[in-house]
């Protein structure tokens, strides 16, 4: 397999995106087969690990505002 004929990985742009949009259940298929074909699987773990953490920290935070 030559360079040119190599999957190209995804960006970091790429990869807060395609979390993001899987999160809220907006990601086309087309995105999702390239995710899976070229993308690194521990890097959407780890970055579905950091995006769940960053989400209940915002909402707890919210809460806790609103309820003071």
């Amino acid at each position: 397999m030559t360079d040119a004929e190599k999957p190209k990985k995804p960006g970091l742009g790429t990869l807060i995106k395609s979390i993001l949009a899987a999160a809220i259940g907006v990601q086309t298929d087309k995105n999702r087969e390239q995710d899976f074909n070229e993308g690194n699987p521990l890097a959407f773990i780890i970055g579905g690990f950091v995006f769940t953490a960053l989400f209940i920290l915002t909402i707890a935070l919210i809460v806790g505002l609103v309820t003071r």
